[in-house]
C-alpha cells in the first residue's frame, strides 16, 4: 500500500515571539490549527513554547504538550535542534557570531558551549522518544566552511581532517539517537559542513553509514546552489526523513550570481520566497515523494524577503494541501486486467508444451 505524505505542517521557529498568539504553546498551536495546519515542527530551544530538559525527563509533560496541540487540531511532527546542532562544531572564525545561540553564562567559552550543545542534542533524542516521534531535524555545524572555496589552495588533508573531527563529535550523538529509536536528519545548508550530497556522503562514510544519520530535504537551498533537487530525491530517498517545503528563486544577471555580492536578501540574485512565489517545482517534488512512499510530513518553513510571515503562513497551508498527492491504491488500468494463470501465460508467450 502506497503512503500519502502527511500535512500541511509548519515550522514554528520563524513565528515564535513575545506577543500573542506567538508567545505561548497553547496559543500558537491554536493559531496554526486555525490556518488549516495539521502538524507543527517545534524549535526545542524556545522556552516560551517548549521545555526540552523537562521533555527529556518526563513522559507526562510530553503527553501534556501533545494533548494541548491535539486540542488545537495539530500534532507535533519533529523537534528542531538547529541552533544546538550548529554549536556542536564551530570554527573559531564564527565563535563570537554563534555565541548568541548559547546561554549567556557559556558565551566566550567555546569548550563549555560545545559540551552544552552535545547535551542538548542528547536531550532532544530522549524528548523525541517521549513524544513518540521518529525523526528530528538539526544542523551539522561547521569546521571547514571558511575553506569552502579552494583559494588559497587548501593544504593537503585539511578537509579530510575536518570531517574526521566532525564524525568524532557526531558519532556518540548518533548512537544516542539510535538508543532512542529516532532518526537525526541534517538540513543540508550553506554555512554547515553538510550542505549538499557530496558532503553528506563524506560524513556518512566516516560514521560507517550509521542508520540514524539522515537528511532533512529543503529544495530551496539546492536551487540556490544550482543543484538538481529532483535527482537528489532519486539518489538519497532512503535517507530523507524530514521535508521542509520552502520556495526560492535564482535570477543571475551581469552583476551577481550564486554568491550575490554580499547584498541584502531583497537584492540578491538568489533569495528565499514564500510558497508559490519562487521557482521550485513542487509538483514534481510531491510526485517523487509519493512515488517513493515518503512517510513523513510536509512542513512549511517560511523565509521570504518580501512577504509578511502571517500571509506566507496562511497561503502556505493551502499551497501544501493542494500539492499533497493522495496516493492511489489501485492501478488505472485495473479495469482491463485479469487474474493470473500460469498455463495461459505460457500460451501467450508461445512456450506452452515445451521450449521453442
Amino acid at each position: 500500500m502506497a503512503t500519502t505524505i502527511k500535512g500541511p505542517a509548519i515550522f514554528l521557529a520563524q513565528f515564535a515571539g513575545d506577543t500573542a498568539p506567538f508567545n505561548d504553546w497553547k496559543a500558537i498551536t491554536r493559531w496554526a490549527g486555525s490556518l488549516g495546519y495539521q502538524g507543527v515542527q517545534v524549535p526545542s530551544n524556545d522556552r516560551r513554547l517548549f521545555d526540552l530538559a523537562r521533555a527529556a525527563e518526563s513522559k507526562t509533560y510530553c503527553d501534556e504538550i501533545a494533548g494541548i496541540a491535539a486540542e488545537s487540531g495539530v500534532a507535533i511532527t519533529e523537534l528542531s535542534t538547529h541552533l544546538q546542532g550548529q554549536l556542536v562544531a564551530v570554527h573559531p572564525a564564527y565563535d563570537e557570531a554563534f555565541d548568541g545561540f548559547a546561554p549567556p553564562e557559556l558565551r566566550g567559552n567555546p569548550a563549555a558551549r560545545q559540551r552544552w550543545a552535545v547535551e542538548q542534542m542528547l536531550l532532544a533524542a530522549k524528548a523525541s522518544a517521549n513524544l513518540g516521534l521518529t525523526a528530528s531535524i538539526s544542523f551539522s555545524g561547521s569546521l571547514a566552511w571558511p575553506f569552502v572555496y579552494p583559494w588559497p589552495q587548501r593544504p593537503a588533508g585539511l578537509i579530510e581532517t575536518a570531517f574526521d573531527e566532525l564524525a568524532r563529535r557526531w558519532r556518540p550523538i548518533l548512537d544516542g539517537y539510535d538508543d532512542a529509536g529516532v532518526d537525526l536528519a541534517f538540513e543540508l545548508h550553506p554555512g554547515e559542513d553538510l550542505f549538499d550530497g557530496a558532503t553528506f556522503e563524506m560524513l556518512l562514510e566516516r560514521v560507517d553509514y550509521h542508520p540514524r544519520l539522515n537528511i532533512a530535504y529543503d529544495p530551496s537551498h539546492f536551487l540556490l546552489q544550482q543543484l538538481d533537487y529532483l535527482g537528489f530525491i532519486d539518489r538519497y530517498r532512503d535517507r530523507i526523513k524530514v521535508v521542509h517545503v520552502k520556495d526560492a528563486e535564482f535570477r543571475p544577471d551581469a552583476r551577481q550570481g550564486v554568491y550575490s555580492g554580499y547584498q541584502p536578501w531583497a537584492d540578491r540574485a538568489g533569495r528565499f520566497r514564500s510558497l508559490g512565489d519562487g521557482q521550485v517545482d513542487f509538483k514534481a517534488i510531491f510526485s517523487k515523494l509519493a512515488q517513493y512512499d515518503f512517510p513523513g510530513w510536509a512542513v512549511l518553513e517560511w523565509e521570504c524577503c518580501l512577504k509578511h510571515p502571517e500571509q506566507g503562513a496562511e497561503e502556505g497551508a493551502r499551497f501544501i494541501r493542494d500539492h499533497i498527492i493522495r496516493v492511489t491504491d489501485k492501478a488505472f488500468d485495473d479495469f482491463a486486467g485479469s487474474a493470473g494463470d500460469a498455463e495461459r501465460n505460457a500460451r501467450l508467450l508461445g512456450i506452452a508444451g515445451g521450449a521453442r
